[in-house]
């Protein structure tokens, strides 16, 4: 891995380490603290991720445009202002306001970071976004697991910690990321591609890559009730706040420490990325099925074990394909539109399970979640044939 992506893989775990400090209770936050229902819960975390969206898109779309560094400068600024605020005011109006502004400014930041490793590293592949996952995980292992401790002491000091941490991923990313830039060749292929380009067009690579953001809409909706509906029921059968923090703190080590033994598993026996997406979604629904019986923290921790595998062949084989299916004046957008499928997911996913909770109850919303998982699988099927009809259109090969 070239020594310039390291900056990259640093930036990466200050930035998530930050927001790991506040995402994991933003619903016991709002539910238990400001005394709101489980379907405004999800309002507010559904207009967090459609904040997200448009800044995934505008994430995008920058890098393509002004490159990485600025598009990521610009992504730190915007969730800087939004973090201040919180620090200041996080009582209802304020923290909602805030709290969208801080998904908007987080949404421009994650594209242009996946855009910018494929770009930097095109040779890397697989590993290259495998970095950047785990990475992403270590910093979830670290936020979490400080998160629940700071929470548990008083829960008003995980908006000064996010603070402080952007202020070092600031700090890093003006260092660190200026002068990683895509290489001259692929600017000036660029650059040749725009002037014969013209209006939009659906491709077949297009339709490929919108084939697995279904699938991954699909799976985010199953994974985000970890932090919603899932959260909530573990409170309400009295599991305390830095237990359930322990089950994020878990997730990221057992990333970092398996992610060797998955890499070799799939590089030795897992012949493509759609086995490799089928595979994971497989454990999605595989650890539904074992937190519908859970009544007490060791069921959750099995659930969440073996949502983690589940996770660790899905989340890194999606920006993978993007950067595969991508045009080389394209890379930012298709890397926007993926992270756009994550986000609409967890936008859609809080509100839906809060619904399915509050009118219902939580074993239906188990039951929809499996039904969902197994469509998913259908849509990664669809990406197979699309991504087969691309292939053939080129000389490099995509899929299985």
């Amino acid at each position: 891995m070239p020594k310039k992506l390291w900056f990259l893989i640093i930036g990466m775990i200050i930035n998530v380490t930050g927001n790991s400090f506040l995402w994991p209770f933003n619903t016991i936050y709002i539910h238990k603290y400001l005394g709101k229902s489980m379907t405004v819960v999800g309002i507010v975390l559904m207009l967090n991720s459609l904040a997200g969206v448009f800044g995934n898109m505008l994430g995008g779309w920058l890098f393509d445009k002004i490159g990485g560094y600025r598009s990521i400068l610009t992504g730190i600024v915007i969730a800087f202002c939004a973090i201040s605020g919180l620090v200041v005011n996080h009582t209802w109006i304020f923290y909602t306001t805030f709290f969208v502004l801080l998904g908007f400014g987080i949404g421009i930041v994650f594209p242009s970071m996946y855009a910018m490793v494929g770009a930097a590293w095109p040779e890397g592949g697989r590993k290259a976004f495998n970095a950047l996952y785990v990475a992403q995980n270590l910093g979830v292992a670290i936020g979490t697991a400080l998160g629940g401790l700071v929470a548990n002491f008083n829960i008003n000091y995980i908006f000064s910690a996010n603070l402080l941490l952007y202020v070092f991923f600031f700090l890093i990313a003006v260092f660190g990321f200026k002068n990683m830039q895509t290489t001259q060749e692929v600017d000036r292929k660029v650059k040749e591609e725009k002037k014969t380009k013209g209006k939009f067009v659906l491709t077949p690579s297009l339709k490929a890559l919108l084939m697995v953001c279904l699938a991954y809409i699909l799976c985010w909706l199953s994974y985000v009730q970890w932090q919603t509906t899932i959260a909530a029921e573990m409170d309400t059968l009295h599991i305390s706040i830095d237990k359930y923090s322990w089950l994020w703190t878990v997730n990221g080590v057992l990333i970092v420490l398996a992610q060797p033994v998955v890499s070799t598993f799939i590089r030795k026996y897992v012949s493509s990325l759609k086995k490799q997406m089928i595979y994971g979604i497989g454990f999605f629904i595989f650890s539904v099925v074992v937190v519908s019986f859970a009544k007490d923290f060791s069921i959750f921790m099995t659930g969440m074990v073996i949502l983690t595998i589940g996770e660790m062949f899905v989340w890194p084989a999606v920006p993978t394909i993007a950067n595969m299916l991508a045009p080389k004046d394209r890379i930012g957008m298709y890397q926007g539109i993926v992270n756009s499928a994550s986000t609409v997911g967890r936008m859609l996913g809080p509100i839906l399970g809060g619904a399915i909770v509050d009118t219902l109850n939580i074993n239906i919303l188990y039951i929809v979640l499996i039904g969902l998982l197994f469509i998913a699988i259908i849509f990664t099927f669809l990406y197979e044939k699309l991504a087969k009809k691309h292939a053939s259109m080129h000389s490099d090969t995509i899929a299985s």
